[in-house]
C-alpha cells in the first residue's frame, strides 16, 4: 500500500510541475496606443473604404464561399465578405518581440 501511495504522489507532482501558466491578454487591452487609429467600421463597403483610407498597399486574392478578401493597409487589415467589412485588424508593430 506505501508503494502505491508513493506512486500516485510521484505522479501528481510530475504532473503538477509539467503544467504552464496561460496569460491572456483581451483584445481591448492589446497594443493600447493603436486603439486611437482611424479604421474602418463592419458594414461599409469598398468604395467607401477606399474612398475614406485610400488605395491599399495590397489586396489578397478573393477565396472561399462565400467570398473573403483582405486589403492590407500601414496600420490595419481590413477582410471583406463580399463587398462589405466583415473585421479589421490593426498591424502588429515593426519593433514588436
Amino acid at each position: 500500500m506505501n508503494r502505491f501511495a508513493f506512486l500516485l504522489v510521484a505522479i501528481f507532482c510530475i504532473s503538477a510541475a509539467a503544467q504552464a501558466e496561460t496569460i491572456q491578454i483581451s483584445v481591448s487591452k492589446q497594443a493600447p496606443h493603436k486603439q486611437v487609429i482611424d479604421r474602418p467600421a463592419n458594414g461599409m463597403n469598398k468604395n467607401d473604404v477606399e474612398r475614406i483610407y485610400g488605395p491599399p498597399r495590397e489586396i489578397t486574392e478573393t477565396i472561399g464561399n462565400p467570398p473573403i478578401s483582405m486589403w492590407i493597409y500601414k496600420d490595419f487589415s481590413v477582410y471583406f465578405e463580399y463587398d462589405l467589412v466583415l473585421h479589421t485588424v490593426l498591424q502588429p508593430d515593426n519593433n514588436a518581440n
